[in-house]
């Protein structure tokens, strides 16, 4: 029987202390093995490596080693204490180490002769033999190549020193520079070979948008998850990435319903919405989305906490217009009940207010969250960017069991083919369109559940009015076609009568033909007109 040596095992993965990119990675780094980081400036590798670093101390208690190439270790320490890391304190416990190898300004760098990276090796290893270190990160080695003119002496020796962090038995990451975010993987072409496994960081811009997202090249050896994913860099948090494919198909499904904040509208919906379900509200500006908004906070039951994310309007206009239809939002907030967050969505990009989003719902922990309204984030991203986020916020609350109620504003004042203009209602679980319904020269609303996941809903299009107490249903249009693609037109009763008349003769001609010898089909029953 073979027995497999250690060399023959299968690959280990060593969790980076950063979640949401372990699920990227599928566990975390290939341990005792390099990675290259390459990237764009300002994409984040130095603070993905120092993070790799400080996850491991923090987290799991390994400790680190820290080559820099570029900024001084003086530097570094400052930058990395707005993420809360202390890396001073780290380096007096004896849990992380320095090799300062950035250049001296006051020193002009001249190389004669032969080189070799000999002496700086032997600093690392006096490093990690000396705390204890299982993690080692090396920020920048491009910066060799950018000192030294013979590249082929400065590859055989980062080979060299790739190979002497393995003996060592460290996880390394390595960083480099990379001159175009969707060009060569790094700036001299070689760097990506002395490595066993590499990444990318982009820092793209688009529509006048910087957008940063990860894409693992390759693992030697194991796999992971293929593609880009968005990340973003919080202050509190360092790099944040955003798995989508592990937020879809995932969820829990609940059979319990609650309130929309209106009893006729409830009734509409078969009982109301699905507890872990997200609404999207569709229609015109002024159509009435903002007080569906106030109503479904205001129906939350005793006890229930509320989150209102509110982008368009201030929060002094959002308590005036709830108070005219008899929702008090201040009084809300004073029991505890309401959470109101309003802001310009232009202050931050959508993977930033997706993650801040999501750490105020845990902080919080409501059990209703509206967000008025999508179209205002839509303008801020690219449409790639503004799905992703829909579809991260919409898997989130539903893992937390939480109602959502998001709205949108639709481009045509009437209505017309798309709910939203990037096609976003795939990802809500019921859609409530209101309309605005020209009749003899005056405006009326009209409101429609156009869909409903698990349950049976009334498929009419109701009129309804706007008071000082809120929306009120009436009955449904009659003589009125053409309301949802922004073109009503009015019949008369003998219009309608001359319609059915000629659809009977329609129908009567398919079923004589059906009825012909030699068809395999046979029709019976009556015909009944619609109602």
């Amino acid at each position: 029987m073979l027995e497999l040596d250690d060399d023959d095992a299968a690959v280990e993965k060593l969790p980076t202390g950063m979640p949401s990119f372990d699920i990227i990675a599928k566990g975390g780094l290939p341990k005792n093995r390099t990675t290259l980081v390459s990237g764009t400036a300002g994409s984040g590798k130095t603070v993905f490596a120092m993070q790799f670093l400080a996850a491991g101390i923090r987290d799991s208690g390994e400790r680190g080693v820290f080559v820099t190439f570029e900024e001084s270790a003086r530097d570094i320490r400052k930058n990395m204490r707005s993420f809360g890391w202390d890396l001073a304190q780290w380096e007096r416990d004896g849990l992380l180490a320095f090799v300062d190898a950035s250049p001296d300004p006051h020193i002009e760098t001249v190389v004669s002769g032969s080189f070799d990276l000999g002496a700086l090796l032997a600093r690392v290893e006096y490093a990690v033999k000396k705390v204890g270190a299982t993690r080692v990160a090396v920020d920048s080695i491009g910066a060799i190549f950018s000192q030294f003119a013979d590249q082929s002496v400065v590859r055989r020796e980062l080979f060299r020193i790739a190979a002497g962090l393995k003996e060592l038995g460290t996880t390394a990451v390595l960083t480099a520079e990379r001159v175009d975010d969707y060009g060569p993987i790094a700036r001299f072409g070689v760097e990506e070979f002395i490595a066993d496994n590499v990444m990318i960081l982009r820092n793209a811009l688009g529509d006048e948008t910087r957008r940063r997202t990860l894409e693992i090249v390759k693992f030697r050896g194991t796999d992971h998850q293929k593609g880009e994913f968005p990340f973003t860099i919080a202050t509190d948090g360092g790099v944040v990435a955003i798995p989508l494919s592990a937020m879809q198909l995932s969820q829990k499904s609940s059979n319990v319903r609650v309130s929309s904040g209106n009893k006729e509208l409830d009734a509409m919906c078969g009982g109301g919405f699905f507890q872990d379900s997200v609404t999207l509200i569709s229609g015109a500006t002024g159509t009435g989305k903002t007080l569906s908004v106030a109503q479904f906070l205001n129906g939350a039951g005793e006890g229930e906490r509320c989150l209102l994310l509110a982008f368009e309007e201030s929060r002094e206009q959002l308590f005036r217009n709830a108070i005219g239809w008899g929702v008090d939002f201040e009084q809300l907030e004073r029991d505890g009940r309401l959470k109101v967050v309003c802001d310009y969505p232009d202050i931050a990009g959508l993977e930033d207010w997706l993650v801040n989003i999501q750490a105020i719902i845990r902080e919080f922990k409501p059990k209703r969250v509206a967000l008025d309204s999508l179209s205002a984030l839509e303008r801020i991203g690219t449409v790639k960017a503004f799905r992703e986020f829909v579809l991260g916020m919409t898997s989130f609350i539903k893992h937390q069991e939480i109602t959502g109620l998001f709205t949108a504003t639709t481009a045509s004042l009437m209505g017309g083919t798309s709910i939203t203009e990037t096609h976003i209602s795939t990802l809500t679980d019921s859609i409530i369109l209101l309309r605005y319904v020209e009749m003899f020269g005056e405006m009326k609303r009209g409101l429609t559940v156009l869909k409903m996941r698990g349950s049976i809903h009334d498929k009419g299009i109701r009129e309804f009015e706007i008071d000082g107490t809120g929306m009120h249903l009436g009955g449904r249009f009659k003589n009125v076609s053409g309301i949802l693609s922004g073109h009503p037109v009015h019949l008369s009763p003998a219009d309608l009568e001359r319609a059915w008349s000629e659809f009977d003769t329609q129908m009567g001609r398919r079923e004589t033909a059906a009825s012909a010898p030699g068809s395999e089909r046979r029709t019976g029953g009556e015909r009944r007109r619609p109602t």
